[in-house]
């Protein structure tokens, strides 16, 4: 049996800073393309979002009849720890080594008080594995953020981590994966409906 996943990046903040487990709500003024999104998506699937409003606020806006399963924390964004809210800039003005090693060689590097690249993955497949033994194949809409989305392609296109840095992750885009018998394929990545 195959599920489908579909992975949603919630609305967009507007922050201009690096925004992992900080509580900040979504815009979501675009109704047409929450409408258009919502109507691309399964009618059977089951809807589950990160914990952090941006997510779900973003997840009952296009949940539609759908049922929802309980919010998880472990689909929560990176955890960017001291650096959380703040600029590459003024990160780059205090730790530059740190920060260029976090995004351009990901892997081991953490954050002040963070989480790793490979901390991130683990955290983030843990609950999808979990999510994919509970509801084998049932479509799946992972309403989450851009890190918690390119773990997963990474994953299923079988990436190393600066390949799956490469990808663009838009605000209210789909990514469509495949799980069954023969393992991850990937489908269409960071489609605006």
């Amino acid at each position: 049996m195959t599920s489908r996943l579909f992975l949603i990046r919630h609305g967009p903040t507007h922050a201009k800073s690096m925004v992992g487990w900080s509580d900040i709500p979504a815009d979501l003024s675009d109704t047409a393309a929450l409408a258009r999104l919502e109507a691309t998506l399964p009618r059977d699937a089951l809807v589950v979002s990160s914990d952090l409003i941006r997510a779900v606020d973003t997840a009952s806006a296009i949940q539609g009849p759908r049922q929802r399963l309980p919010h998880m924390s472990a689909l929560r964004e990176i955890h960017f720890g001291a650096w959380e809210l703040r600029s590459w800039k003024e990160i780059d003005a205090e730790d530059p080594q740190r920060i260029r090693a976090y995004w351009e060689t990901p892997g081991d590097t953490t954050p002040p008080g963070g989480e790793s690249w490979n901390q991130v993955c683990a955290r983030v497949n843990d609950a999808v594995d979990s999510l994919l033994a509970d509801h084998a194949g049932r479509d799946l809409v992972i309403v989450g953020h851009f890190g918690q989305i390119l773990t997963q392609i990474q994953r299923a296109v079988g990436l190393s981590a600066e390949a799956a840095f490469s990808h663009r992750i838009d605000n209210l885009s789909l990514s469509e994966l495949f799980y069954g018998q023969d393992g991850w394929r990937s489908g269409g990545l960071n489609q605006l409906p």
